[in-house]
């Protein structure tokens, strides 16, 4: 078939075959898949409720997880109800429109985590090497900001993305070995010439990871220089346990999604199915154990959840004795 009955004019449907090589196992890899799926949108979902009902959580830190709690969400709904849909009822067939849109929201939302996850190590910055200026420095209404302008670099970033690969032609094979519209796997299957946008979206991984990564490690390069000049060992030890949430976050977003980046362009000697199965693990594992990492770590708003969950078992207790 002519390579323009594929042009950007013609719309295209594309065949999402899910994990190349163990497509006799989708029941079966589902099943981890959507209970990851669901623990991450009841944890999310319940900080989030947490933090909106108390007034007292309603501070700069709170604002920032449940700014994370919302990209967690958001991400992981991007992809994981269409997987489950080819997983479960062979549901393929995605339009090229739906598919560039997919792929746009999800590098979108990635770019935006990326940002909050910024802004984060700012706050701890803050919080413990200015803690006197703290409320004056950081407040509910400049983290809304540096979300907007977290929002705003997503889209004028991502953007072109999607654009590019619009005006590419795709030929007859639109078969897309993966369970979501990866950039890289798509744009594979243009038979056009794919430079651009290959060097585009490396680039670009590469610039918005290493910015955000060098303020991360400038924040924490102030703090550690900070704790050398403080003598109280205690007192090091509650800096430290501020930010190990942080740290931990950090360290289930950045790795994963570095080695994600570039599995698809240095892929010689990885089985497809590997690199598919942790390019979904990246977006279900981390959004499963951030809530929880916080919820754990964070003595405020752990003892606060544990209230709310309480005191839920036990009107539910009573209102099934009563029943």
């Amino acid at each position: 078939m002519a390579a323009s009955n594929f042009t950007p004019s013609h719309p295209s449907t594309f065949i999402l075959i899910g994990i190349s090589g163990l497509e006799d196992a989708h029941i079966w890899i589902s099943i981890p898949f959507a209970t990851f799926y669901l623990i991450a949108l009841l944890a999310n979902f319940t900080v989030l409720f947490v933090v909106g009902k108390e007034q007292t959580l309603h501070k700069p830190m709170y604002l920032l997880v449940c700014m994370l709690a919302l990209t967690d969400i958001t991400t992981s709904t991007i992809f994981m109800p269409r997987s489950l849909c080819i997983f479960w009822f062979n549901l393929k067939i995605i339009t090229l429109s739906g598919c560039l849109i997919q792929m746009f929201f999800f590098h979108a939302l990635t770019t935006i985590h990326s940002a909050v996850l910024v802004t984060m190590a700012f706050d701890r910055y803050v919080a413990i090497c200015n803690p006197l200026r703290y409320t004056t420095i950081l407040t509910n209404a400049k983290i809304a900001k540096l979300g907007l302008v977290g929002l705003i670099r997503a889209i004028l970033f991502i953007f072109p993305i999607p654009l590019i690969l619009s005006r590419l032609p795709f030929c007859s094979n639109r078969i897309i070995p993966h369970t979501y519209c990866d950039h890289m796997a798509v744009a594979k299957l243009s038979c056009g010439d794919i430079t651009i946008s290959k060097m585009y979206g490396l680039v670009l991984a590469f610039v918005v990871m290493g910015f955000d990564l060098t303020l991360i490690a400038l924040s924490y390069g102030l703090i550690i220089r900070a704790l050398h000049r403080i003598s109280s060992k205690k007192a090091n030890q509650k800096a430290f346990n501020t930010c190990s949430a942080h740290i931990l976050v950090m360290l289930l977003a950045y790795p994963p999604g570095l080695f994600s980046t570039l599995a698809y362009r240095f892929s010689q000697g990885i089985a497809p199915y590997v690199h598919i199965i942790m390019s979904n693990l990246l977006f279900l594992i981390p959004p499963m154990l951030n809530p929880i990492i916080y919820g754990v770590k964070t003595k405020e708003l752990r003892e606060k959840v544990v209230t709310y969950l309480s005191t839920r078992s036990w009107t539910l207790a009573t209102d099934f004795k009563t029943s």
